[in-house]
């Protein structure tokens, strides 16, 4: 008899707790955030987890490569989806030539790490929805919170206030499904500092596709005009709620002598179900778009000896 084994893909790392269709993601710095799967890209000198003060501290440097401190999502955000992102940060001291940005939010990984993305021009930066902060340079500070789409068009709204220095500020970032904008707003000590009261809409913005949690030191070296940034400070307390992974409640099991799985979709995903007997190629034997509701997916192929069995998720 052939002995299926599934494989599949789980939300790793930081403490999770499905709730109510959403998946509440949260990172206080206790602990050292290597063992939660934080991880870091570029200068990993701009990023040192204090253990005492149970935070992050973050150099945002622009003479630096584009840098993170970073965190997968363990799923693909989409215009579609409700989503938002809360944390607190304090700015230590921040020196700015032109106009140059400190950043938390969301990214698309592969886009962020591509030799060609450049915050700094805006041309090449896709996938984005994050908090900015634009220190004061002769024109007065700026709080932002950003998107942008596949093609790097921006929406963003924001207010013509900045950050003072040992000043905790707690900021809280919601999409709501559908949006064209991250709707912004900044408290002190719990009491309303800004609500983003700006708006830049974009007439031809459409879609994003975000994945991964990062606080972000952007490179100016690309910078066509000699904007930079050298920040000091720190973030702590993330609370991040994302929908739940894109595979849920998975059994596996015989169907009328066929193999099949069985899960909990999502809509607008595309599903496919992948088998392998040397776990290094794999094969599709079944392809179907989620729906929201259970699917099953059966191999009526199987090969005689064992298989492997994954399923795959993917974001058209």
């Amino acid at each position: 008899m052939k002995k299926p084994l599934f494989v599949s893909l789980a939300l790793a790392g930081l403490s999770g707790l499905s709730v109510a269709h959403a998946t509440v993601i949260t990172e206080n710095f206790i602990n050292n955030p290597a063992q939660d799967g934080w991880r870091t890209s570029g200068n990993t000198n701009l990023f040192q987890w204090n253990s005492t003060n149970q935070n992050l501290e973050v150099t945002w440097d622009s003479s630096q490569p584009n840098s993170y401190f970073y965190h997968p999502l363990g799923t693909i955000l989409a215009k579609d989806d409700d989503f938002s992102l809360a944390f607190d940060i304090q700015i230590s001291d921040a020196i700015a030539t032109g106009f140059f940005e400190l950043a938390v939010g969301f990214l698309n990984f592969e886009n962020a790490t591509n030799s060609n993305f450049a915050r700094g021009t805006g041309n090449d930066s896709a996938n984005l929805a994050e908090f900015n902060y634009f220190p004061d340079t002769g024109w007065g500070p700026t709080l932002s919170s950003t998107m942008t789409d596949t093609n790097s068009i921006f929406d963003f709204l924001e207010d013509f206030v900045g950050l003072d220095s040992g000043v905790t500020y707690h900021v809280i970032l919601t999409h709501p499904a559908g949006a064209v904008f991250f709707d912004g707003q900044v408290f002190i000590n719990g009491q309303l500092y800004s609500a983003l009261p700006v708006s830049y809409p974009s007439t031809n913005f459409t879609d994003f596709r975000l994945d991964t949690i990062a606080v972000s030191s952007y490179t100016a070296t690309n910078d066509p005009w000699g904007d930079s940034l050298l920040a000091h400070g720190t973030v702590a307390n993330f609370v991040v709620t994302v929908p739940p992974p894109p595979v849920q409640n998975l059994i596996g099991s015989f169907s009328n002598a066929a193999w099949r799985v069985q899960f909990l979709s999502r809509s607008n995903w595309l599903y496919t179900l992948q088998r392998t007997t040397n776990l290094i190629s794999w094969n599709d034997v079944s392809i179907t778009g989620g729906n929201g509701t259970n699917l099953f997916l059966s191999d009526v192929n199987a090969p005689v000896d064992k298989s492997f069995y994954r399923i795959r998720a993917n974001r058209p």
